[in-house]
């Protein structure tokens, strides 16, 4: 009832929203497609959105639909700003290459020549991973290794980051295979500093934003709680469609800082798809430069299956570049990348043999409302006729993905044994516990609970519920977060605790919460 009723809300707000000069429809963009946007975010229930569109160099759409915030007025239009996440990661890719034109770094020489500090605990890797390694996912780092270190918000600078990044487990050899991560773009930020002694903040802003003249950027994700024309970050909090807190801290600027508008992100796809160059005739990068960042790095296996709502997608190859994804969409290359942060989702695309770019910023969380929107207006301009029903298909597929994940979330609860009673009593699981990379848990025993605390992360606290045998499910106080968490106590033969391990309850966890990574120490014993 309550998602119904946030729908039509939507519908109306959409209905009733004045046309402004910015959503007058000229002949080059596809026929209808204020409709489709309107009949997107009803069906997905997006509050609101900004959509650009290049071609040729020139802009042909940068505007705004919907609303700033859930239940308020103000509507989005081309200059409201949202956060555009790992999208910045090639802002950081472009800062790197003009860093190696001015002869700054060398792409292939190994960080620790500039960076000391950083180590990896494979000393081969150590010694052999390179300034491209740290953008291209092939690190030999599981997927999301330690965005605990910043994701929820803690105490760690970028500094504190880079010495505790030593201390995460290899999850595969150096460049053996592609899993994506966060982390070495935060060292390539610090690799930024080492090298000019400017923050990759001030290096970004002065060098690539004002340059391109993104009026409205903001390069720290703090941005997104300041006032002004802003997105509002939206999400499903227990079911309910609601604003969230944003995420705002600026120590993972490097790898998903930006805060953009439409017509700023406009800017930068023409910067792009003309081989960086500037409306003066200068240029971000040198043209040759063009061909390695637009050429798979790291390859990503392509799956056997695929969904038939996505078959379209179907991709021939598929990797990874300089700060982008590569790879083929109906017979062109595609480059491509999506963001996301609590309550903002985004996609970038570009076609460069059809000098064609789009981007879809949204304030909620529905991939699929910013995939259908993109993979519509790509085919208006590759000539797919009948157009595909991409809001059909996505629609189709969230339905059977939702139905999926509550068969998943079933046979959890059904395997369990809540006979199965711990094998100690509570006030023994409790003292403070140390993970090597990521730092100290303390567990307190009060009024016969459990309560469990992750120190340098204030928001993860909550209270510890049995679940069966030595495990228990940490229930986050904020439930904004939607990340709970087994908790697995693993005893010696003398009753005394050895570790203790974590994992997410749901599938549908944000990989971020790399919970699985840790092994937590009894404090005395991790010393």
């Amino acid at each position: 009832m309550r998602a119904r009723l946030v729908v039509l809300l939507l519908c109306s707000w959409l209905v009733c929203e004045p046309l402004g000069a910015q959503r007058r429809q000229g002949p080059d963009l596809p026929p209808g497609l204020d409709a489709y946007v309107e009949r997107l975010m009803r069906t997905f229930a997006v509050p609101g959105l900004a959509l650009a569109i290049v071609k040729d160099g020139q802009v042909l759409l940068a505007r705004g639909y919907g609303v700033r915030t859930l239940g308020f007025p103000e509507p989005v239009d081309g200059q409201t700003r949202f956060g555009i996440a790992s999208n910045t990661k090639a802002f950081t890719a472009v800062a790197l290459q003009m860093l190696v034109e001015e002869g700054k770094l060398d792409w292939d020489r190994p960080v620790v020549d500039y960076l000391p500090a950083f180590q990896l605990s494979d000393p081969y890797a150590t010694r052999a991973l390179t300034v491209r390694d740290l953008l291209v996912h092939r690190s030999g780092l599981g997927l999301g290794a330690g965005d605990l270190l910043w994701w929820p918000p803690t105490g760690y600078d970028r500094a504190e980051i880079v010495r505790r990044i030593r201390h995460l487990p290899m999850a595969h050899p150096l460049r053996y295979r592609y899993a994506y991560n966060n982390v070495l773009y935060i060292v390539a930020g610090a690799l930024i500093e080492a090298v000019t002694g400017q923050s990759w903040e001030e290096f970004v802003e002065q060098r690539i934003v004002r340059p391109l003249g993104m009026r409205n950027a903001h390069v720290r994700l703090s941005a997104a709680a300041e006032p002004g024309n802003v997105a509002r970050p939206h999400a499903l909090v227990g079911g309910r469609l609601q604003p969230v807190r944003p995420f705002t801290s600026d120590v993972a600027n490097p790898a998903g800082g930006i805060n953009a508008s439409a017509e700023d992100i406009a800017r930068w796809m023409i910067a792009l798809l003309d081989s960086g160059r500037l409306a003066d005739g200068s240029r971000l990068f040198q043209a040759r430069w063009v061909e390695e960042f637009w050429s798979i790095q790291t390859p990503i296996p392509i799956p056997d299956r695929i969904d038939p709502e996505l078959e379209p997608l179907r991709p021939r190859f598929l990797g990874y570049g300089m700060g982008l994804q590569v790879r083929d969409y109906r017979g062109y290359k595609l480059l491509t990348h999506t963001g996301g942060l609590p309550g903002y989702l985004s996609r970038l695309a570009l076609l460069p043999e059809r000098k064609l770019g789009v981007a879809v910023l949204t304030n909620q969380e529905s991939s699929a409302a910013f995939n259908a929107l993109t993979w519509w207006i790509l085919d208006y301009y590759l000539g797919v006729r009948p157009a595909y029903d991409w809001i059909e298909a996505y629609r189709r597929l969230e339905e059977r993905s939702q139905a999926q994940l509550a068969e998943a979330e079933s046979r959890i609860r059904a395997a369990r044994d809540s006979t199965r009673g711990p094998s100690l009593p509570l006030e023994r699981y409790a003292g403070r516990y140390r993970d090597a990379w990521y730092g100290e848990v303390e567990i307190a025993y009060r009024d016969g609970r459990l309560e469990i605390r992750f120190l340098p992360t204030l928001s993860l606290q909550g209270e510890l519920e049995h679940w069966q045998y030595d495990t228990f499910v940490a229930r986050w106080r904020d439930r904004e977060l939607r990340a709970d968490a087994f908790v697995t106590f693993w005893l010696n033969p003398d009753g005394s605790i050895a570790e203790v391990r974590l994992r997410p309850v749901s599938p549908a966890t944000d990989f971020s919460f790399d919970f699985q990574d840790l092994r937590l120490l009894p404090l005395a014993r991790g010393r």
